[in-house]
């Protein structure tokens, strides 16, 4: 056997021991979704005596009226879905006119987007809030015509702002590589800018608009702290990851309904990803070559 050989076989192994690693906290949450609270204390590692036990935790999570799951699984999907949206219409028409503008003012943009996505959270959450309670009480803005507090538009305005970033820079990367003689050619041809944007331009970002899609979209599906300074607790819109910390008590902790729920808001994202992963890959290598 070759040392190159050699080194390919510890490089496999080593790869398929991460691997593991990596996957290890989601078996152990599988593996605790079929089982009791008493039994998940008393050894979380153990098998499942019955995993029919998983079906009924399930259905108690899902019919639970104090938590309220289901209202808030189809809160996460008008939120996640809605800023994601307006993430990658804003985010690739922002790109697009920054690469395409060669005026210093555009460079100025571009430069704030990137110093942007240094600024950590923690600094802005509450001037963000007092800023959206400002604007829904002590200021009137007929244009509004809402509470940007406990409300959707609220958080899919702080979701779009957050993620705009990034958005514009993965965008900005893969549109430096699309020829501006394709664009010239179809308005030689009669095209508008807005037509030119939503036949040229959009179908050759598909790859990184999966991407960008899947990247803020595990982010937004998942978040905790935004949600809860923005909706709070106890309010009728409350996302997932609110909805989970619900079964925590003060002196009682349901694990079962913890992990039951827990895996639930898992699987959208573990299904998106799967089906989408070659396309994201794409994504990622071309904009990176690219930029």
């Amino acid at each position: 056997m070759t040392k190159r050989k050699s080194l390919k076989i510890l490089a496999e192994i080593g790869a398929i021991i991460l691997c593991l690693i990596w996957i290890s906290p989601l078996a152990l949450v599988i593996i605790n979704c079929a089982k009791s609270t008493a039994s998940i204390v008393l050894d979380p590692l153990a098998l499942p005596e019955n995993w029919s036990q998983m079906i009924v935790n399930i259905t108690s999570v899902w019919s639970d009226r104090t938590v309220r799951y289901a209202s808030a699984f189809k809160s996460s999907v008008i939120i996640t879905f809605g800023s994601l949206f307006f993430i990658d219409l804003c985010a690739s028409m922002a790109a697009w006119a920054i690469v395409r503008s060669k005026s210093k003012v555009a460079k100025i943009v571009y430069t704030i987007f990137i110093a942007s996505m240094v600024i950590p959270f923690q600094v802005i959450m509450y001037p963000l809030v007092s800023w959206f309670r400002t604007i829904g009480t002590s200021v009137t803005i007929p244009l509004l015509g809402f509470s940007m507090l406990r409300s959707y538009p609220g958080m899919i305005f702080a979701y779009v702002g957050f993620g705009m970033s990034m958005s514009v820079f993965m965008f900005s990367g893969f549109v430096k590589g699309i020829p501006y003689e394709i664009e010239e050619a179809a308005v030689m041809d009669g095209c508008s800018k807005f037509q030119v944007y939503t036949k040229i331009i959009v179908p050759m970002l598909k790859p990184i608009i999966v991407t960008v899609t899947i990247l803020n979209g595990i982010w937004i599906w998942n978040d905790y702290m935004l949600p809860f300074l923005v909706l709070g607790k106890g309010n009728a819109i409350q996302t997932l990851p609110l909805a989970v910390s619900n079964f925590v008590g003060a002196y009682t902790k349901q694990w079962d309904m913890i992990l039951c729920s827990a895996f639930l808001a898992i699987v959208p994202v573990l299904i998106f990803f799967l089906f989408a992963q070659k396309q994201i890959m794409k994504g990622m290598v071309e904009g990176a070559v690219k930029s």
